[in-house]
This record gives C-alpha cells, sequence and structure tokens, in this order.
C-alpha cells in the first residue's frame, strides 16, 4: 500500500514541467528504483497496478527510456515494440482478459495528463460485469 502511495506521489510530481525532466532521468536511469510494485516487466517496459484506478483492473504499462509521448517514440528501434506487444499478451493472459474483454489505451496532447508516454490496460475482474 505504501508503494502505490509513494508511486501515486510520483504521477502527481511529474505533471509540473519544471519537475518531468528530472522524472525522466529517473525513468531512464533509475526505474529499477521506482517504489511500486511491478506485475510484468521486460527490457523496454514495466507494468503496475495505477495508483489511482479508474476501472476495476487498471493497468499502467511505461517504457523504461522515458519516452514522452507517441510523437517521440523512436521509429528505428523495433524491438521496443515487440517488447511492448509480448508485455501486454502476458498481462492479457495472466488476468484472463482474453475471455473478459479489456482495453488497450494511450493518450496523446491534452488528454496525455502525465508526460511520460504510457498505456492502460483496462479490464473487469471476477464477478464484474461491464454496463
Amino acid at each position: 500500500m505504501l508503494k502505490r502511495k509513494l508511486g501515486a506521489t510520483l504521477i502527481q510530481i511529474a505533471r509540473f514541467p519544471m519537475v518531468f525532466p528530472l522524472v525522466k532521468f529517473f525513468f531512464k536511469h533509475m526505474g529499477q528504483h521506482l517504489l511500486i510494485d511491478r506485475i510484468s516487466e521486460n527490457s523496454h517496459w514495466m507494468a503496475f497496478h495505477h495508483p489511482r484506478p479508474a476501472y476495476p483492473l487498471h493497468i499502467l504499462i511505461l517504457p523504461k527510456d522515458g519516452i514522452t509521448s507517441l510523437l517521440e517514440a523512436p521509429t528505428d528501434q523495433p524491438e521496443i515494440y515487440t517488447d511492448l506487444i509480448e508485455i501486454v499478451k502476458t498481462l492479457v493472459k495472466n488476468n484472463q482478459l482474453d475471455e473478459k474483454g479489456y482495453r488497450l489505451i494511450t493518450n496523446g496532447g491534452r488528454n496525455q495528463s502525465l508526460p511520460q508516454w504510457h498505456w492502460h490496460l483496462i479490464g473487469e475482474l471476477d464477478g464484474d460485469t461491464h454496463a
């Protein structure tokens, strides 16, 4: 629970433009020290439960390289996207989301509240129904 609160605090701090370069450096060079409970991780991505979930199952997937937005995503490193698909597939399988249904969302522009490119994997938990 403490890690989740600290993770939420880090996300709140990262929203300030003057602080984000420090947060970006931290993600890129010291991400292994993030105070979060990782539920999945590979060479380029880390996934953890959203500290302030808006859905019954709400997982954040962030690049370890501190990519600011989709528009800043490199086009010369296909392994980043292969790793993204692999981590999403692992999360979908581990949470039985193929049967339950899920959404994979990335936001941009004004809809991107955190200046760090990230994905939301959202779905239902056992016993939940979609209205």
